[in-house]
């Protein structure tokens, strides 16, 4: 009777000692002691009652396994790992994730149409219509309309790729050669009225007077319409308002050496 209550006693004591997780089993009671506790070390834990003179080494989270740490270890519970960044969880045991695997890639021509969790992985979706993604993207977008930004396209979009729009600068060329070609003939045309005033400078033929006029205007009307041709083709806006204004300057200076030539070669 006596030895019974002594091993109901001792039971006692050793539930006693482990009744509070975090703690081991340091000294098992004997005949004349009673059960001595101790906290778990560094690194270690116990989550509930034992009589164990060991605690469980604290779970490493394996980055090579998907892993990183959402709780650090206690003395009274295990390390948490989760998934890492770009990571969801494929294992688990209880509520720490055992083995995670990074999301799926969307390919050029998809989007993003659900991003992956730590749970759950990408879904994806394919563009559709005159849409573009090189698969990074949430949505799709639109393909680029060159002729709206004064561009030519030389590349037409695809679902996975946007539209390639032709460098600006052989427009720039067009105009530019256009301009000194304009400012060359001016410069020819000079040449020749004051040549013809220096020679002509005497005479009062009405005829030759409007023979210089019409010529100029012809010219400029000629070079005016050539030059509108060459960049007919050319859908930008600020192209067809250089054209304009050389139109403009070209005319007034017709009308000036209209009046150069009248006043020397026409005067009374």
């Amino acid at each position: 009777m006596v030895k019974i209550l002594f091993n109901i006693v001792r039971n006692q004591q050793q539930i006693l000692c482990a009744a509070y997780s975090g703690n081991r089993v340091h000294w098992h009671c004997t005949d004349d002691t009673s059960t001595t506790c101790v906290p778990c070390p560094s690194l270690t834990f116990t989550d509930e009652p034992n009589g164990l003179t060991e605690c469980f080494p604290c779970t490493v989270c394996d980055a090579s396994r998907g892993l990183r740490v959402n709780k650090v270890c206690t003395r009274s519970s295990d390390t948490v790992c989760g998934p890492l960044e770009r990571f969801y969880c494929i294992e688990k045991k209880k509520d720490c994730c055992t083995l995670a695997v990074q999301h799926s890639e969307c390919s050029p021509g998809q989007y993003i149409k659900q991003a992956g969790t730590g749970s759950t992985d990408t879904v994806c979706a394919e563009c559709t219509g005159d849409t573009y993604s090189n698969g990074s993207f949430s949505s799709c977008l639109p393909h680029t309309k060159c002729e709206a930004l004064g561009f030519t396209e030389t590349n037409p979009g695809t679902h996975s790729s946007d539209t390639k729009c032709g460098n600006p600068s052989t427009a720039v060329a067009i105009v530019a050669s256009s301009i000194i070609v304009a400012l060359i003939i001016i410069l020819v045309i000079f040449f020749f009225i004051f040549k013809h005033i220096r020679k002509k400078k005497q005479s009062k033929s009405s005829g030759k007077c409007y023979s210089v006029i019409f010529s100029m205007r012809s010219i400029v009307v000629f070079f005016y319409n050539g030059i509108f041709y060459e960049n007919s083709t050319i859908n930008s806006g600020w192209v067809t308002f250089i054209i304009i204004h050389i139109h403009y300057i070209l005319l007034h200076l017709n009308r000036f050496i209209i009046i150069i030539n009248v006043d020397y070669s026409c005067a009374a």
